[in-house]
């Protein structure tokens, strides 16, 4: 293990994430989500396959054992994607992004529900304040529902934020349920492909020819994203997860820098204060599952046979 290589690639990934999402905010007022969905799967594709190549993994990566599995993983995936990318329109970087923190306390709760996971009072007590610290947030926004046009839009932004975030915990369900019988690397491929099908599936949807300097920053919004998505899977091969997750936390002080220096957002503090409930329930949740992934090490070493 090479812990501090593990912590920088993950806080490269964090960057390349906010990157991603400030590329996609700053065309959003021209290109619908469903055509940014596909300059971020399209032009991330090359840089995943250059990755795969350089592991060796090409050919054995991209098998599959249930090519379903892989269709309802993307599909999941993407809607959770085009949510977020919609989401960006109408609120600001920080609030979206405290929003999307939502997923891995989502995440808990799904696993009790769809995977039989034990949930103890320490960690439903974490998912509340964590949910207490999402309506935090969004309360300003969904009480402003059918007031000016601005406000509205804002709360259906939050709305679609969350439900994208929803999307997000059950793809990441998905996901531990496939890494059972497939690749990960195939699961990040096949990811890609599905999502460039499913953002053509909007193309009737109002589709547009973005200027170049547009188009300029949506390939780059793919390269980046690609870039980021790979840098995350590495992180987690030279780092316990335990360690590197905390540093996604690290977003909302970027979020909050590019919001306010190239949107000219400036961060309430009741959105302030529910992040900080959001991310105090995801750190506990973490350090909790380093807590029992310990206690079980220990039990699996207490069975085995010695003498």
């Amino acid at each position: 293990m090479q812990p501090l290589r593990g912590i920088a690639l993950k806080l490269i990934a964090v960057m390349c994430f906010i990157a991603m999402s400030s590329l996609v905010k700053a065309a959003s007022d021209t290109v619908p989500p469903g055509e940014s969905v596909f300059f971020r799967s399209f032009f991330a594709l090359p840089v995943i396959i250059g990755w795969l190549a350089m592991r060796g993994d090409l050919g054995t990566g991209l098998r599959v054992a249930s090519p379903m599995a892989h269709v309802w993983r993307g599909f999941i995936g993407t809607c959770a994607m085009g949510s977020m990318f919609a989401g960006l329109a109408f609120l600001p970087l920080p609030d979206v992004t405290a929003l999307n923190y939502a997923m891995p306390l989502l995440t808990v709760v799904f696993a009790a529900m769809f995977l039989n996971e034990r949930v103890g009072v320490f960690r439903i007590g974490a998912v509340i304040l964590g949910l207490i610290g999402v309506l935090i947030v969004l309360a300003p926004r969904v009480t402003a529902f059918g007031g000016d046009t601005i406000r509205t839009m804002e709360a259906v932004g939050a709305i679609i934020v969350l439900l994208g975030a929803t999307c997000g915990a059950l793809a990441q369900i998905y996901i531990r349920k496939m890494v059972a019988t497939e690749q990960v690397s195939a699961i990040v491929f096949w990811f890609t492909c599905t999502s460039i099908v499913m953002s053509l599936m909007t193309l009737p949807f109002g589709w547009v020819v973005p200027e170049w300097d547009i188009t300029l920053m949506l390939i780059i919004t793919g390269l980046v994203g690609g870039t980021g998505q790979i840098c995350l899977t590495s992180a987690y091969r030279y780092a316990d997860a335990s360690l590197v997750a905390p540093f996604d936390y690290a977003s909302m002080i970027f979020a909050i820098l590019i919001g306010y220096f190239i949107f000219d957002e400036v961060p309430t503090g009741q959105m302030l204060f529910g992040a900080v409930l959001i991310m105090l329930a995801g750190i506990a949740i973490i350090l909790r599952e380093r807590h029992l992934g310990i206690q079980r090490d220990k039990a699996r070493q207490a069975k085995l046979p010695y003498g």
